[in-house]
């Protein structure tokens, strides 16, 4: 977490502890028949107090649960004839309990996708393998579907084989084409911040006449990677903050650019990144809450230049 990020949080609880803390006292005094003064300043504290409760019930039990399944529309001269559809999902991060994982594979293969894609962060807990790994099992593409581990399955979880028996493809210095009739699309990825070593390889590779996906956990290699043939850098880790404050955004995002990525789509050079939210909730002592950043399904629909919407 940077310094910017510490002094975000820290502020962020300072103040809801402040408000908690002495409206605590005031209903304290109040029970306790004291006769606290009900002035203008106790009336703000009230009404502060009110709603820093409705948005943690909110956050606890209601945002966590609510998927948001986002469209992009993407024209591109490298298909000709063919139209694709990517869904990306990312950050599962599963635990003892069923969260989104049910609604999630009945959502993605309503969608009928191409390629579906996964950008790392399977697991909280070992004791969840199962879940995740069926979870992965049941989704369905007519095309591939790939994936890149991230930080907690390298590190938390390394001695797990987190995507094995899931029919995804581990993308880690590698390329695979998949063709659509006559229109090619290229998959590449990594997945661990110490394999980057590789990533010279995988982008000398690529022809720039192909429509190229890279796959990667995180999203601070993007202005490196813009000045590669990469038409589509897909990425999650941020979880757009998880908590996210109005006019402010995401209070931490633990990626090196801080808040200059946080979540969503941003155009580098001839580049996009996309940033996935994820369908799960950080593990560790983390609030198993989210606020103004809902669980993510990210659908791609990829489309040849000559292609307007109005024909869609």
């Amino acid at each position: 977490m940077s310094y910017t990020e510490h002094i975000a949080v820290s502020a962020f609880i300072f103040f809801w502890g402040i408000v908690f803390i002495s409206e605590f006292e005031y209903l304290k005094k109040k029970f306790r028949d004291q006769k606290p003064k009900n002035t203008f300043k106790t009336k703000i504290l009230h009404v502060l107090a009110l709603i820093g409760l409705l948005c943690a019930l909110y956050g606890f039990f209601i945002e966590p649960y609510w998927i948001d399944v986002h469209h992009v529309d993407i024209f591109t001269d490298k298909l000709k004839s063919n139209s694709l559809r990517i869904v990306h999902i990312s950050d599962l991060h599963c635990e003892s309990r069923i969260r989104n994982e049910t609604k999630a594979v009945k959502i993605i293969n309503e969608l009928n996708p191409d390629i579906i894609v996964f950008t790392g962060d399977s697991l909280n807990l070992a004791s969840a393998l199962p879940l995740f790994q069926n979870t992965l099992k049941n989704l369905n593409a007519t095309l591939g579907k790939f994936a890149v581990k991230g930080n907690w399955d390298t590190h938390n979880q390394g001695h797990l084989n987190s995507l094995q028996n899931t029919g995804f493809t581990e993308l880690n210095g590698k390329s695979f084409m998949l063709s659509k009739n006559n229109d090619r699309i290229t998959f590449s990825g990594l997945s661990s911040i110490s394999d980057i070593n590789k990533a010279p390889n995988i982008f000398k590779d690529l022809d720039p006449d192909i429509f190229n996906v890279f796959l990667f956990h995180r999203p601070g290699l993007i202005e490196e990677v813009s000045s590669y043939p990469v038409d589509l850098y897909l990425a999650g880790h941020t979880h757009g903050g998880q908590i996210r404050l109005p006019f402010y955004g995401a209070l931490v995002t633990l990626t090196k650019h801080g808040k200059k990525y946080e979540t969503g789509k941003y155009k580098i050079k001839n580049s996009i990144l996309y940033i996935n939210r994820g369908l799960g909730l950080e593990g560790g002592s983390t609030p198993r809450a989210r606020f103004l950043s809902r669980p993510e399904i990210t659908v791609f629909n990829i489309y040849p230049q000559t292609v307007t919407k109005n024909t869609q």
